[in-house]
């Protein structure tokens, strides 16, 4: 970004673009969500006093979503989509809805299954009025099993603890930015991508906003355990080298253990006469330190995987058609 435009979109100076708002929205097999999501941006959005433009991802869905966005965009101009040729994934879904977004426009990041409520907005910009590039959600409760709270609590604060970067704990993707924080994403090029690590990672004034997340409106969640599972991954790879320093703390220990055993072989030879004995112990020496190689091999693999991914400079995503004021666009 030019440095005339990082000036002109610096916190608390009114100008034009202060104006814009564009709500990015992932979509996924959310047919049974959908008309009631439009129901309830449609309430919010005609009390906002900018210029407001709902842009969905549909990001390959199977159950007729697909369908029901395609009659909306035609139907009503504040809201536009992105079609992409298949499933990419949430985190590339929502790096499509960014790269689309117009110059100058604040960006307010929410889900399709309401569990992020849009009625938050005017709370968002309110704190974000105060000075501040990046408003995030911050979960002070939410509805999910014991197990899965227990689960999100750990790992918040497991990955913030690693990190080389202090990232916020019980903070998802919700977020209201500005345009110049935008555009600092759109300039990073890793397709394994963390957002929430991301932004983090660029800086500017951010700050937490507390708020109780609901249970999601309708349908099934699409974040299988697995899925949870490769975003937690990319977060603690893309933001950490703290795996490589236990692998090497590991082998150290490996290490001192061996070289302890091996002095009181050698000691017990010379002064007493004893041979070695302690087959067990070798033996445990031997799996332990194998166990230790297949880590390392594991770790420096992820490594060397994410950096072959990277090396095939392949597009993140693929755009079918782009629909923005009813008409078709071309994708770039």
């Amino acid at each position: 970004m030019r440095l005339s435009e990082q000036i002109s979109n610096s916190p608390g100076e009114k100008d034009a673009n202060m104006g814009q708002l564009t709500i990015v929205i992932p979509l996924y097999n959310e047919k049974e969500v959908f008309p009631l999501l439009v129901e309830r941006l449609n309430s919010t959005i005609q009390h906002l006093e900018c210029s407001v433009e709902v842009l969905f991802i549909e990001d390959g869905s199977t159950d007729g979503t697909r369908q029901l966005v395609e009659l909306k965009v035609k139907d009503d101009k504040r809201y536009s989509a992105i079609f992409l040729s298949r499933n990419h994934g949430h985190q590339l879904a929502l790096t499509a809805g960014l790269k689309a977004v117009k110059m100058g426009s604040d960006v307010f990041v929410l889900d399709g299954d309401l569990q992020d409520p849009p009625e938050l907005i005017n709370a968002f910009r309110s704190k974000m009025n105060e000075g501040f590039d990046v408003v995030y959600g911050v979960r002070k409760k939410r509805k999910a099993s014991f197990f899965k709270k227990i689960a999100y609590w750990v790992y918040y604060r497991m990955i913030r603890g690693i990190s080389s970067i202090n990232l916020p704990v019980d903070s998802g993707d919700f977020c209201l930015m500005r345009y110049r924080v935008v555009a600092q994403l759109n300039r990073m090029t890793e397709n394994d991508r963390y957002i929430r690590g991301m932004r983090t990672w660029i800086g500017f004034r951010q700050t937490g906003l507390e708020y109780e997340r609901p249970d999601r409106a309708a349908g099934t969640t699409k974040y299988s355990w697995s899925l949870l599972f490769k975003l937690a991954y990319s977060g603690l790879f893309n933001f950490s080298r703290k795996p490589i320093q236990l692998v090497a703390k590991a082998g150290a220990v490996v290490i001192a253990i061996s070289v302890f055993y091996a002095s009181n072989v050698i000691y017990q030879k010379i002064f007493h006469d004893q041979n070695p004995e302690g087959f067990t112990a070798v033996v445990t020496l031997i799996v332990m330190s194998t166990g230790i190689n297949l880590l390392a091999l594991g770790v420096v693999g992820e490594y060397v995987y994410r950096t072959f991914e990277l090396a095939k400079n392949r597009p993140l995503y693929v755009v079918e058609k782009f629909i923005r004021n009813g008409l078709e666009e071309l994708p770039e």
